[in-house]
């Protein structure tokens, strides 16, 4: 318990605040395909809210046929039981968790008081039922009772003695409101059985994590590894307009295991006036434990600049690629020249084998 300590908040424009836990992303995102399996009660405001990837919205003196209309999750007055509860499958297979975030944006008289998160290591095809089921006996505590405190963003680092799970429970004591839940981690993923089978190593759900960016203002650079194409600009990585001549953004992404690289795939979609005019991507092969920073010597030439265009996707396969699938990469760093927006970077290849 002693060991979950309060940590700061950056609050970024897509409402990610993961400067004190290294190398991580929202497992509970919608857009990562987690989803609400059961809750107490949502008489006010529905319970999906909480894993809604988009900063909470306000809209003062809108009402709807509940009452007062909040964007996050919120329960009936007098809760005659200890708390109100909401279960969440992660968005991936397992995850290890690293940080709680809680956002009670705009709940002000009507916040939940206190939090509590449990999580749980549940598989099989009957596994989604039975942690719905009240009775449920295997939950374990993630994080211990916290004060929220009206429309505010605090964030807990875990302690790390759950290292896998599957599902999570958000318990909030009594009763209230709550904005938005971030549980933060990063995703254990699960392998083919060939390792020659070509996967996407640069996939969050895979493993894959942004480590560091140049520049995220209009948009993180978590969302580069997520799964499909987005909705808009919102969900891509999205950078300041430059005014100094030569200038170059990048962001640096770990790969979910060393591997040999055959494609890459770059997608602007959603982005037409602001769209880079260039990309490069450059790799290498960090030790564990090792600092790799973004003009490190030891960084090599994947791909090399080449022109992208609005709303597309771009693939480059083996036959542009300047290593031609022969060197294994722990690490690509992807450069826009100059700046700009990018939907989705993606890396396919073969995991390395040390046989």
């Amino acid at each position: 318990m002693n060991a979950q300590t309060c940590i700061p908040i950056v609050v970024y424009p897509d409402g990610v605040a993961v400067d004190a836990i290294e190398e991580v992303f929202n497992l509970v995102s919608a857009t990562l395909g987690s989803h609400i399996l059961a809750y107490s009660d949502q008489f006010f405001a529905d319970a999906s809210n909480l894993i809604n990837p988009r900063p909470p919205v306000h809209r003062p003196g809108y009402f709807v046929p509940s009452g007062a209309w909040y964007d996050g999750w919120e329960t009936r007055r007098h809760n005659p039981e200890p708390f109100d509860w909401v279960v969440i499958r992660l968005g991936v297979a397992s995850g290890k968790p690293k940080g709680v975030e809680i956002n009670t944006a705009f709940f002000n008289g009507n916040e939940a008081p206190e939090i509590s998160v449990d999580a749980c290591y549940e598989d099989g095809e009957a596994a989604d039922e039975a942690v719905m089921n009240e009775n449920f006996r295997s939950w374990k505590e993630l994080l211990g009772r916290r004060p929220c405190g009206p429309s505010q963003r605090q964030a807990w680092k875990l302690d790390g003695k759950l290292n896998s799970i599957t599902h999570v429970r958000l318990r909030m004591w009594p009763d209230g409101g709550i904005a938005r839940f971030r549980l933060y981690g990063s995703a254990i993923p699960v392998w083919p059985s060939d390792p020659a089978q070509e996967v996407e190593l640069s996939a969050a759900v895979m493993g894959g994590v942004a480590t560091g960016c140049s520049d995220q203002h209009f948009g993180g650079k978590e969302n580069l590894l997520l799964p499909g194409r987005g909705v808009d600009m919102g969900d891509g990585w999205e950078t300041k307009r430059s005014r100094s001549q030569g200038h170059l953004d990048w962001v640096i992404v770990k790969l979910g295991a060393a591997g040999k690289i055959s494609k890459i795939v770059v997608d602007t979609a959603h982005f037409r006036g602001n769209f880079p005019q260039g990309v490069k991507v450059e790799g290498a092969d960090l030790i564990e434990g090792g600092v790799l920073k973004y003009d490190d010597p030891s960084w090599v030439e994947v791909l090399p600049v080449q022109k992208v265009g609005p709303d597309q996707e771009f693939e480059f396969g083996k036959n542009m690629l300047l290593t031609s699938g022969e060197k294994r990469f722990s690490h690509l760093k992807l450069t826009m020249i100059p700046d700009g927006g990018i939907k989705r970077f993606r890396a396919f290849g073969t995991r390395h084998s040390e046989e």
